[in-house]
């Protein structure tokens, strides 16, 4: 039986608006020219906070709907959600940004818990996820309802439009070609996993506009030392050079780090363009929705991006 539903794309965007269709009821197909542990969902560092996406106006909504969700999934065991303390740290002053409102114990650091050489900070709650586990579970519980996922590549959206009455765009990077969308542009982000040396707070250091970036996100069993923000890099290749500058920003803050064991090193290009594009268009076969470039918010926006495809697919 025809599908009601084809989601393009198996990512944290695909996955969630998949997911969000199918239990209402609907027929959900995913395909995708990756399966989601090929993704780069699967090698982001994951923690909750939509940082520089747009338009603000739709994306705090999305935020606070994403958040909700993810604070309900780190009750569920084998999610690979849980809430995690951390801290934000800096050498200037910063307005906190909007969604900063949505954490209700975001407070200021005072000076002895600030590493040598940063003057500002602040500490708050959010959850962080192990994005492998995470997929999983998404993965698992989209068969639940009903949904499926098939593995073939897509080469234009006008060959699949009489496939399903709705079809949903979440390509993330692909989406470029496939939905012509010469706006979208990749982030490249380069990780590096290390044994955990007993780590359970998440940092991030304010880097400005450097290339360079500076976070630790512990889980159980690793650390995802961060890593890199590079504007129209393609290669998902590692590069040693610039693993070496981050566990060496990395150690500098947190000494514990000096002795671990490098376990895996990850590399994914952030789909990213000047506004998160979220629009419907009606055809002669149905409705077409786009659901991609969310930079490296994916996570943080996934599931109120997806409740908003579920209102354009169903405006009743």
């Amino acid at each position: 039986m025809a599908p009601d539903v084809l989601v393009i794309g198996a990512g944290v965007i695909g996955l969630t608006t998949a997911i969000t269709l199918a239990e209402t009821g609907a027929r959900v197909t995913i395909r995708a020219a990756e399966p989601p542990e090929q993704t780069t969902s699967a090698v982001a560092a994951a923690t909750w906070g939509p940082w520089m996406v747009e338009p603000a106006d739709r994306v705090l909504p999305w935020a606070s709907h994403t958040l909700t969700t993810l604070r309900a999934l780190a009750a569920i065991p084998d999610t690979g959600v849980r809430l995690a303390t951390g801290r934000e740290i800096a050498t200037t002053v910063h307005d906190p940004p909007a969604w900063a409102t949505l954490l209700p114990d975001r407070r200021p650091c005072p000076p002895e818990e600030l590493p040598d050489g940063y003057t500002r900070g602040v500490r708050y709650t959010a959850p962080i996820i192990d994005m492998p586990i995470y997929l999983r579970y998404l993965t698992q519980r989209l068969r639940t309802a009903g949904g499926h996922i098939e593995i073939g590549a897509v080469t234009a959206i006008a060959d699949i439009l009489d496939e399903a009455s709705i079809i949903v765009c979440c390509a993330g990077i692909g989406a470029r070609t496939l939905a012509q969308d010469d706006s979208l542009y990749p982030i490249r982000g380069q990780h590096l996993v290390v044994t955990n040396p007993g780590l359970t707070d998440f940092l991030e250091a304010d880097t400005g506009d450097s290339p360079e970036l500076t976070a630790i996100y512990p889980h159980p069993t690793h650390v995802i030392l961060a890593g890199t923000a590079e504007p129209n890099a393609w290669s998902r290749q590692p590069d040693q050079a610039s693993a070496e500058r981050i566990r060496q920003r990395c150690t500098a803050i947190e000494p514990r780090l000096a002795d671990t064991r490098i376990l895996e090193h990850r590399v994914g290009l952030r789909p990213t363009r000047p506004h998160i594009r979220l629009t419907a268009e009606h055809h002669d076969n149905g409705i077409l929705i786009h659901n991609y470039g969310h930079g490296g918010a994916g996570v943080s926006l996934s599931w109120g991006c997806a409740a908003e495809v579920r209102q354009l697919a169903d405006p009743g």
